[in-house]
């Protein structure tokens, strides 16, 4: 059970979880219900039983899906109901189903969760999943999440305790945010190993267009126009293999990343194609690519660890401002490594 009471020095207290239910056992949801189950890094603070981060139960619409958790050793609920309402209760329940299907599920939480437990999802595009768990009056514990890991692989034998070690994992943090459900989330997601970066929902995916949705659109470009020829396919050896490494990805998965943010990503598209456009052109008039490929050289090498000096400090959750000063952390390129009691040890880059 989940108690709003606890952390010294706050006036709305704090949210332990005990149990986690995880709805959808896909690549991301598999690979947390596995790192959940498992044993806890060291000095986390986070505990369960067994080792464990904490009491697990997983379930999947897909009956073939659950037979795997199961006999993977997991703890899985023959119905949605079962695995949120079993026991007393889930304290956290993580929605890990494609975009599309997160309004069913939402319907169907609606009349099986508990009223006090803290929701949250790992949906791609943050300003419809907020806007689908709106319409199913289910914002009030709401916290949205997207954890920045994965594969071109999908599926729960393709989960992974280990996807989310160094990850970061946006924590949504707009003006209506509980922010007593979203410091307990922060806590359980740095104690299984990322980095977790405050941001708002829009601005989440106008920046999650960019890294994300323009990759697996160029990622196809790349991959389509060398496939019309035998011979480039042939030639292909590290550029073409890392270039469309994201076009392995399951055409349907790839489209609904894309489809379901669609105006940032055809933003995106059109700042990419600016300079895509300036590049051929110079190419056509006998210049060099030499500005582009140094531009993109240097940012490249900015991302690199170690490319942004930083520094370490801390944050209290008694804070008055506290979540003014963690959505400006994190629109500044920074992240909250680790929360334990009042104190949030934070890393921001120099001069923010």
């Amino acid at each position: 059970m989940s108690s709003r009471a606890g952390v010294p020095g706050t006036a709305a207290g704090s949210v332990e979880f005990r149990r986690v239910a995880v709805i959808g056992l896909g690549l991301i949801g598999g690979s947390l219900l596995r790192r959940l189950a498992g044993p806890r890094p060291p000095d986390t603070g986070a505990v369960g039983p067994d080792g464990a981060v904490c009491e697990t139960v997983g379930y999947d619409r897909d009956p073939g899906t659950r037979d795997a958790a199961s006999a993977a050793g997991h703890t899985v609920a023959p119905t949605l109901a079962d695995a949120v309402g079993g026991q007393g209760g889930a304290d956290l329940v993580v929605v890990a189903t494609p975009l599309r299907a997160l309004p069913g599920v939402l319907a169907d939480l609606a009349v099986a969760l508990r009223p006090d437990a803290v929701l949250t999802d790992v949906a791609s595009v943050k300003v419809a999943a907020r806007d689908a768990v709106r319409a199913a009056n289910l914002l009030g514990t709401y916290v949205g999440g997207h954890p920045m890991a994965g594969t071109e692989r999908s599926g729960f034998d393709a989960s992974d305790p280990g996807l989310f070690d160094g990850a970061a994992w946006v924590l949504c943090l707009d003006g209506g945010t509980d922010l007593v459900g979203w410091l307990a989330l922060a806590r359980l997601v740095t104690a299984i190993g990322c980095r977790v970066v405050p941001a708002g929902a829009a601005e989440h995916d106008a920046a999650a267009a960019r890294i994300s949705g323009l990759p697996h659109v160029l990622a196809a470009v790349l991959a389509a126009t060398a496939g019309t020829t035998g011979l480039a396919p042939a030639l292909a050896a590290g550029s073409y293999r890392d270039g469309t490494r994201v076009a392995g990805t399951r055409p349907d998965l790839a489209a609904a990343l894309c489809d379901g943010n669609r105006i940032a990503v055809a933003d995106t598209l059109d700042e990419a194609l600016d300079r895509l456009t300036a590049a051929r052109d110079t190419l056509r008039a006998g210049g060099s690519v030499l500005p582009l490929c140094s531009e993109g050289y240097a940012a490249r090498r900015r991302w690199e660890p170690g490319g942004v000096r930083g520094e370490w400090f801390e944050l209290d959750a008694g804070d008055p401002d506290l979540r003014d000063r963690l959505r400006a952390l994190g629109a500044g390129g920074g992240h909250v490594r680790s929360v334990s009691g009042r104190a949030l040890r934070c890393w921001r880059p120099a001069g923010l």
